[in-house]
């Protein structure tokens, strides 16, 4: 009886005189640094019971070989989680939930991440919109513009927006997509893809179904779904850009001087291997 409550006591930490070192502190003489990295949202779209509610700065902690054992981790890979089990390693406050982040403040981080673990040189080959020749390019993710939000939810403390389209005149409400959203939708279209042999891509209309919440108060999904399909070109492409224009997170959009034909222009950030395994 006594060695059972010798062992509950232990496990309840009352033996003051067992002491936790900083091996890597102490022995060492080194931390792993810690950066505090802006949250684009500013925590305005996550509900008061969130970790992430009104918070405009998150902690991470530099990239490590352990997070690198993460970055090679098949399994994760196959799951395509392996960015989410990255940044949930990298955070101080272990109470955000990685998946309920929007997409942008998620980009954020991984960026934040990679440039803590191998600085902010990123090499890529990308193709001018010009002369559509490649160029092998050196960008600076240090210097991505981060884009807040502008726009007010409907109520603080919620991701949901109001839009009005200008030809059916219907007033919307949608959402901006988190990192789970993008990879369900993600799912589905590879899903369809191999149903009609790769003749059919329905991401737009997937994406619109994802974020549109409500059409004049209608919230059921297949009648939204229904809507999304036969909605005017117009509708669609101006509901698309105001998401698109407002939505938080950073500006993957860098800018390109082609070395073939000296063209200056913004291209999209390209998301290769080298972001995460550079070769230098």
């Amino acid at each position: 009886m006594s060695d059972n409550s010798d062992s509950r006591e232990f496990f309840q930490g009352s033996h003051p005189e067992i002491q936790t070192r900083n091996v890597m502190q102490e022995d060492f003489n080194w931390e792993v640094p810690v950066e505090a990295v802006p949250v684009p949202s500013e925590g305005k779209v996550y509900s008061p019971d969130s970790s992430l509610h009104n918070r405009s700065i998150l902690e991470i902690k530099a990239m490590t070989a352990q997070e690198e054992d993460i970055l090679t981790s098949r399994a994760l890979i196959q799951q395509g989680s392996v960015i989410s089990h990255l940044i949930r390693s990298c955070l101080i406050d272990k109470s955000v939930d990685v998946n309920e982040m929007l997409l942008g403040d998620k980009n954020a981080l991984m960026v934040a991440i990679r440039v803590t673990g191998y600085g902010s040189r990123y090499s890529a080959d990308v193709n001018c919109k010009s002369c559509n020749k490649g160029n092998n390019y050196d960008f600076d993710l240090a210097s991505l513009e981060i884009k807040r939000l502008e726009i007010n939810p409907v109520s603080q403390g919620e991701n949901l927006f109001h839009f009005r389209l200008p030809v059916t005149k219907k007033d919307i409400h949608f959402k901006f997509l988190s990192g789970q959203d993008e990879s369900e939708i993600s799912t589905m279209s590879e899903r369809m893809k191999k149903m009609t042999d790769g003749t059919t891509d329905n991401t737009v209309t997937s994406r619109l179904t994802y974020q549109i919440m409500s059409i004049d108060g209608i919230t059921d999904k297949n009648k939204i779904g229904m809507f999304v399909k036969n909605m005017p070109a117009q509708d669609s492409r101006r509901l698309r850009s105001y998401i698109d224009q407002n939505e938080p997170g950073i500006d993957m959009r860098v800018r390109m001087n082609c070395s073939h034909c000296g063209m200056n222009s913004r291209v999209p950030l390209p998301l290769g291997t080298e972001f995460f395994w550079p070769t230098e």
